[in-house]
């Protein structure tokens, strides 16, 4: 009774006015990521069947997340045509080189400035958060990278992005928080910096690795400006030109000018682009999923 008393004259919420309120809250929390989730997810859904109905029934009905007939032309006409299976090819090829590199310049460069004791530590970070704040520009980046013989070249799309500074900053931050023991340890046991980094500090940054490898992959595969930019070969388009092309034009005679042996259904074609478009990111997310839930620390040292 006393502690209840005490609670009153707090002005706290006692009993069935705690439970009411945590209810209410609850609901209506549900209800705005209901609404959240309907307005993602039911535009996916509405390409996703667009895709599988007929250029008739696309054109009859505003709206439906599920075709009267299912058909499969749109797709048999892109994945029988060479110009977008070789836009697919080039883009899944780019995304898996350049993940590889970023991911691995961007640890490299990390490990180093996360040892308070490396000379010009702070210059280095200091020069790193600039370029956050400040950048060269359009211009300037298309230059260095015209300068340097990468026009029209697919590591054109890797190199410029291959540091991003703002994930550099959080993975140094991470490697700070390791504890030193495992490395001493491992020096004593005869490991140099490079053995230390790949056989003790990487194993325990599965989480971190699998989370920028997503980011990075993400970036690169929807990344539409740099293509626009360097890549002036259709021939080396990569698959979200392609779908810029298709989308904003004549589908038709889009694709009729680069393939001229088709005349795809235009409108299924423009959904059907953009599923695959989409696709390879939602399969691929899944398997990374798990590692974002996982402590920051694998494995550790018991005092």
């Amino acid at each position: 009774m006393a502690t209840i008393t005490k609670t009153k004259k707090a002005g706290l919420p006692v009993g069935n006015e705690a439970g009411l309120g945590s209810r209410v809250f609850d609901t209506l929390n549900v209800i705005v990521l209901v609404g959240l989730a309907a307005i993602t997810v039911l535009p996916l859904l509405y390409v996703l069947a667009g895709s599988f109905a007929g250029e008739a029934e696309i054109s009859s009905r505003p709206f439906f997340l599920w075709p009267e007939k299912f058909v499969t032309e749109s797709y048999e006409y892109i994945f029988a045509t060479p110009t977008f299976l070789r836009a697919l090819l080039t883009t899944v090829v780019v995304t898996a080189v350049g993940v590889v590199v970023q991911v691995l310049l961007t640890f490299t460069m990390a490990y180093p400035l996360a040892k308070r004791y490396l000379p010009g530590r702070t210059l280095v970070l200091n020069l790193v958060i600039f370029t956050m704040v400040f950048s060269g520009g359009m211009i300037p980046t298309y230059l260095v990278v015209r300068d340097l013989g990468l026009l029209d070249s697919y590591w054109a799309l890797i190199l410029p992005l291959a540091i991003n500074p703002f994930y550099l900053i959080i993975v140094k931050s991470f490697f700070q928080e390791l504890p030193q023991a495992l490395e001493e340890a491992a020096r004593i046991d005869g490991c140099n910096e490079m053995g230390v980094f790949f056989k003790i500090v990487l194993p325990l940054s599965k989480p971190i690795i699998a989370t920028f490898s997503l980011f990075y992959a993400v970036g690169i595969w929807n990344d539409y400006m740099s293509p626009l930019l360097y890549i002036n070969d259709p021939g080396k388009w990569t698959l979200q030109i392609l779908v810029r092309q298709l989308t904003s034009t004549d589908a038709a005679n889009a694709l009729a000018q680069m393939d001229r042996t088709w005349v795809p259904p235009e409108q299924g074609l423009k959904f059907a682009v953009v599923v695959i478009a989409t696709l390879p990111i939602l399969l691929f997310y899944p398997f990374l999923q798990k590692h974002f839930a996982k402590g920051v620390l694998l494995g550790g040292v018991k005092e």
